[in-house]
């Protein structure tokens, strides 16, 4: 039994499927929602196919084969596939390796020349994938850290903001690295052309502002800002009247519009296929050919299974993509796009979640969205000639906030001040070198930290486990060494091997483990659920032995002592007796009363220097209760009664047996 949309239980059978029965049975819902993401799909295509140094048309030939291709090949029923922004810093560093310059001056023959090195490159990183896909090595995007990969993420909306700015200016000529681009943005502004950049301008308040509009006026809830943007950039291209070469004059100073400012398309119907573009396999004898090759395959690769794991978290029926078969069928269609000229692609998650919203049911609204562009493109191109480049650019930088907004850093830090570094280090080091070198740096200095934290080397690459069965259903695995990124596919597959495909109950053990990582503890949170939807159960022991870095339930843990509060208190008897049920309800977990005796200052200044029966309180409490008792004893008790209190951090081995019932061990490290 699985969930719907509503919450309710459907039977296995009542689940929407791409085959034929699906097919028909759903055909309105996914021809609608196939037509709401083609509208948003259509200009991404063409502003990421510009951005990357390819043809406009580049992008429509890969969101097409990846819509009539991927459906019949892939079982990810809600993914739609194409160009991703993510992608374009890969391939506009690809096309300027082989010398060209992304079209900043015209489509010259040099730009022709990359740009068929690139497809070349692109076709036999296709190749990979699917081998990649055919031997059944899907579940390698699980080695990579999600902190590293936010961080590169973060570091590709940087540089695509970098890059697209001036773009948006109506400043064609800008070039250089993307800290370069960055640090000429008051000079773009300067140089902007007035009319593109008012084009530019009221784009890209257009995309930060419609989902507030669209929020609070339902009937707008399915109009994409994407559209809204052209409703409006294209008519004001039109008055500017772009399509002509002249001039104007603001404050005695000229500025030149001409078609330059607007999309190139064929003018005539179906002249798309006089753009199609071989590959040049010639240069695969060429190293730097094989750097591209690589950085497509292991990037795009990436990309596309932590999309199609997130679209799958999205999917009302919790559908379940297999990994192999989505990799497979991206490497098919990737190789298909670059035969005939296209962008590699991926799964793409903006349009996915825009996909489940407009509410498909079948992989087949991915192959009505391709089959509109199709029609689009081919029927009326001269349309498309009209859609200024500064719209598209804003579109992309809209794009770019996104994948560099604050919040990530926020989010990040929450987990903990460690990821936090790992995470920017990766973002400094991929702007200041290329991707590769960025993840390979995130990836090494989160294992340094796993080095300082105690984490054993021999443990690194390697699972240490113990398995024993319990009862008839249910095993426990028992975790020696560590639970860390780079031992997490083992890990992974011993609990899926047993739990998943066996149909057992699973008790993971992690008492035995001297650090269990943030990746892995998302991860499990993520396996859980699959064991839940399953019928199943992943049950966590032996955390309570561990240190959290934050408060965050993905925190990494450490097998070390923790430091919390101890309360001492001494005073009358009657005090002591009304104190312990307060602090119980604050929150300790217990207590330990010792009768003593002894006089204070008050005692030795009123000559009772022989002293009197007393009571000795000792709490230890973690510091959130600890506050809230000293509140309350300087507020409600030391004005009325005589107290004496200290407090002191002790450090204690089991945190849980100190917490208040139902708080989880997420105390953190200072």
């Amino acid at each position: 039994m699985q969930k719907s949309e509503s919450g309710q239980h459907v039977n296995a059978a009542e689940i929407p499927r791409g085959d034929l029965r699906g097919f028909f049975g759903f055909l309105q819902r996914d021809i609608t929602s196939g037509l709401l993401v083609f509208l948003i799909a259509l200009p991404l295509c063409v502003g990421i196919a510009i951005a990357s140094g390819f043809p406009p048309l580049a992008g429509i030939f890969t969101a097409v084969c990846g819509a009539l291709l991927t459906p019949f090949l892939s079982n990810s029923e809600m993914t739609i596939k194409g160009p991703a922004a993510g992608l374009i810093v890969i391939v506009l560093g690809c096309i300027e390796d082989f010398g060209g310059n992304g079209m900043a001056e015209g489509w010259a023959a040099g730009d022709q020349t990359a740009y068929r090195a690139a497809l070349a490159v692109g076709a036999t990183a296709a190749v990979l994938q699917i081998l990649f896909g055919f031997f059944r090595a899907g579940i390698l995007g699980e080695f990579f850290p999600g902190t590293v990969v936010h961080g590169m993420l973060a570091a590709i909306g940087v540089i695509i903001i970098s890059k697209q700015v001036p773009v948006a200016l109506g400043v064609m000529d800008a070039k250089g690295g993307a800290l370069v681009l960055l640090r000429q943005i008051p000079d773009f502004i300067m140089r902007a052309n007035p009319a593109i950049a008012l084009i530019g301008g009221i784009s890209l308040a257009i995309m930060f502002l419609w989902p507030l509009v669209r929020s609070r006026v339902r009937i707008l809830s399915a109009v994409p800002a994407h559209l809204i943007v052209l409703l409006v950039s294209v008519p004001l291209g039109m008055y500017l009247n772009l399509t002509r070469e002249h001039e104007y004059q603001i404050f005695e100073k000229s500025y030149q519009l001409n078609e330059k400012f607007l999309v190139a398309m064929p003018d005539r119907m179906f002249g798309m296929f006089r753009e199609v573009t071989a590959p040049d396999f010639s240069v695969l004898g060429q190293w730097i050919a094989w750097k591209w090759i690589m950085m497509f395959f292991i990037i795009g690769s990436l990309e596309s299974l932590l999309s199609a794991k997130a679209v799958d978290l999205l999917d009302p029926w919790k559908r379940k993509t297999n990994m192999d078969r989505d990799v497979l069928a991206v490497g098919v269609a990737n190789l298909a796009a670059a035969m005939i000229g296209g962008l590699p692609m991926i799964s793409e998650i903006v349009r996915s979640k825009s996909n489940i919203d407009n509410g498909a049911r079948t992989r087949f609204a991915n192959m009505w969205h391709g089959v509109f562009l199709l029609l689009c493109v081919g029927l009326i191109p001269t349309v498309l000639h009209r859609i200024p480049l500064a719209a598209l650019a804003a579109m992309l930088v809209y794009t770019g906030t996104r994948l560099a907004h604050p919040n990530e850093f926020r989010n990040v830090y929450r987990i903990g001040r460690e990821q936090l570094m790992i995470f920017v280090v990766t973002l400094v080091v991929v702007l200041a070198t290329d991707l590769l070198i960025g993840v390979a740096a995130g990836v090494l200095l989160k294992m340094i930290v796993h080095l300082a934290n105690g984490v054993p080397l021999r443990s690194f690459f390697k699972a240490y486990v113990e398995v024993e069965d319990v009862d008839e259903c249910t095993t426990r695995i028992i975790a020696r060494e560590s639970a860390v990124f780079s031992n997490w596919i083992p890990f992974r597959r011993q609990i899926e091997d047993i739990g998943l495909v066996q149909k057992r109950n699973l008790i993971l053990d992690l008492s035995g483990a001297a650090m269990v990582d943030a990746s892995v503890m998302e991860k499990l949170e993520e396996m859980q659920a699959e064991f839940r939807l399953a019928g199943l159960t992943l049950e966590l022991r032996g955390l309570e032995d561990f240190r959290a870095f934050s408060t965050s339930a993905h925190s990494a843990r450490i097998k070390a002592l923790t430091p919390i509060r101890r309360i001492t208190i001494v005073t009358d008897e009657l005090t002591a007796t009304e104190l312990i049920p307060e602090m119980v309800q604050m929150g300790i977990s217990g207590w330990t009363r010792m009768d003593c005796h002894g006089s204070g200052r008050s005692g030795l200044d009123g000559g009772f220097a022989a002293g009197a029966g007393q009571v000795r309180l000792e709490v230890i409490t973690v510091p959130e209760v600890c506050d809230r008792i000293v509140e309350y004893l300087r507020v409600r008790i030391m004005p009325v009664r005589q107290v004496t209190a200290c407090v002191e951090t002790v450090d204690v081995i089991r945190l849980s047996a100190f917490q208040p019932q139902g708080v989880a061990n997420v105390h953190p490290i200072h």
